[in-house]
């Protein structure tokens, strides 16, 4: 059943309209996502600056084992965010306070795994997500996500299964980076 507040979006015919933001899905759905990854989402007040934000303005920060944002901050960057803490070693997440850091490799691998968790929104899925990214700006070489996600992502892919978070048949593991 859709409400106001809980819709199905659909691929942005252009990149001038609304990203999805953390306002336009239920909270407890995002907070039970990362929960599976036992880490916590904390929703901050409309207006004060998001701790642990790399980006500042409306983008998620981290910090330890938490991912703030405001009701404004887009679902891309929260997934974006949850999954720098997911992807990084034990001993970086331990001291995790904004920048997630870490190798070229891990942050293909951050993008990947954030649109694979995209499927796991009820009424968001990885299509919608990857236009959003296309029109907050990420760069890829193949020029979109999509195309980037289809034919030049399995070096991430391979890094993810190597590392115990994604199964082999694409499927998220729900574990942290050890």
């Amino acid at each position: 059943m859709c409400s106001s507040r809980y819709r199905r979006f659909e691929p942005l015919s252009d990149a001038s309209q609304k990203i999805v933001v953390v306002a336009d899905l239920p909270v407890a759905s995002l907070q039970a996502l990362l929960a599976r990854y036992e880490l916590g989402l904390v929703v901050q007040p409309d207006g004060e600056a998001i701790t642990g934000s790399f980006w500042g303005d409306e983008e998620a920060g981290i910090v330890g084992y938490n991912v703030y944002v405001r009701s404004d901050t887009p679902i891309h960057s929260l997934l974006h965010e949850s999954c720098h803490t997911i992807c990084m070693s034990a001993d970086r997440r331990e001291q995790l306070d904004r920048d997630a850091g870490g190798d070229d490799l891990e942050e293909e691998a951050v993008c990947y795994l954030q649109v694979v968790l995209a499927d796991e929104i009820e009424s968001l899925g990885r299509r919608r997500l990857m236009r959003d990214m296309d029109a907050w700006g990420y760069s890829f070489r193949l020029g979109s996500t999509a195309k980037w996600f289809s034919e030049d992502s399995g070096r991430a892919r391979k890094w993810l299964i190597g590392n115990g978070l994604l199964s082999r048949d694409g499927q998220p593991i729900y574990s942290l980076r050890a």
